[in-house]
């Protein structure tokens, strides 16, 4: 695995919305985090595509792409932090060109949801370790939240030999107030956080290499060039792989396609264990399951460990997961920890 640099202050961060971008409403919101990245003593570098949104993209696939490609190989960039994620990242990846980034020095891509459909291609290609935690329009200065206030720190430190320890949240967020109308809204912390496990005798412990980002554009990848995750456990994992996905808008029915497709692909197999995130479709979407009965029914006959219910994905508070970190989950009592080891 490759790790880029520790950010450090006069760092460059370069800001481009690869996936959606910033409708005109939330631009408040975004003055405030560009603002507090300055105050942390950051360099910002703005791009041309973030402050615009038509169908769900800042700007045509081609432009996004080039515009990411410019930052992805100026040497002085230290980390690229899109605002937010999206729906079509994915149509920017045969437009990157893995094979001239082989020689750029590699930067800190931090943030989750579609930016992880970039981070997993970045890795499986190249060997480069990203940061799957909370997003750009998230880093509010006044937030409290531990997991979420200490991402900037985390990235501060975090480069080849660096370890570090985080424990589950106390409570999470389950409804939060709107960008556009209130630009000063902070985390609303009104859920018991509760880690579970599976088989259900706790506590449980499980090691390896973490890869993983949300489930779903994740379950597309797989299998293509973008993500083989055969190539990535000979390459970079041969004592395992841990997998985390999250469920952003999957229903139910679909959730329980998506992991049905990884057990047919051999992906389970492949595994030493399976972390799953918050589950965000909290409603049935008028089906006859619900989201934690599709788990329930593929995992039962699993034989990997599964710890669900994680600080992973769009309930926040987010986990700072390191992609290929070398890492210890533990689950016990409902709280958990995660251990990860830079190397």
């Amino acid at each position: 695995m490759i790790y880029p640099s520790a950010l450090k202050p006069g760092s460059k961060i370069a800001v481009t919305a690869f996936s959606s971008g910033v409708d005109e409403a939330f631009h408040p919101r975004l003055e405030l985090v560009l603002a507090h990245l300055r105050d942390k003593g950051f360099e910002v570098i703005e791009g041309k595509c973030l402050r615009d949104n038509f169908k769900h993209a800042s700007a045509p696939p081609e432009q996004r792409a080039q515009e990411l490609m410019t930052f992805l190989c100026d040497d002085s960039i230290a980390a690229i932090a899109p605002p937010w994620g999206g729906e079509f990242a994915m149509e920017i990846l045969p437009l990157l060109d893995f094979e001239r980034l082989k020689t750029a020095k590699p930067k800190w891509l931090f943030g989750f949801s579609d930016i992880s459909t970039v981070q997993l291609a970045l890795m499986s290609k190249l060997g480069w370790s990203s940061a799957h935690c909370s997003n750009l329009m998230q880093l509010h200065p006044d937030e409290t939240e531990q997991l979420t206030a200490q991402t900037l720190t985390q990235l501060t430190q975090a480069q080849s030999g660096y370890s570090c320890v985080q424990n589950a949240s106390n409570n999470y967020q389950l409804n939060g107030e709107s960008f556009a109308r209130n630009p000063n809204a902070t985390l609303q912390l009104t859920e018991r956080t509760t880690w579970q496990a599976h088989p259900s005798g706790e506590p449980m412990a499980i090691q390896g290499r973490l890869i993983g980002g949300c489930f779903d554009t994740l379950q597309y990848l797989i299998g293509t060039p973008y993500l083989d995750l055969t190539e990535v456990k000979q390459r970079f994992a041969p004592k395992g792989i841990i997998l985390y996905i999250e469920n952003a808008e999957l229903s139910p029915t679909a959730f329980k396609r998506a992991l049905l497709s990884l057990k047919f692909k051999g992906v389970f197999a492949q595994i030493n264990g399976l972390l799953v995130g918050r589950n965000a479709v909290t409603r049935s979407a008028d089906k006859d399951i619900t989201s934690q009965q599709a788990l329930d029914d593929v995992i039962g006959s699993l034989n990997i460990p599964v710890i669900f219910d994680v600080d992973i994905g769009h309930l926040s508070p987010n986990l700072t997961l390191f992609n290929g970190a070398c890492a210890q989950v533990s689950v016990r009592d409902g709280g958990g920890q995660i251990t990860q080891i830079l190397k």
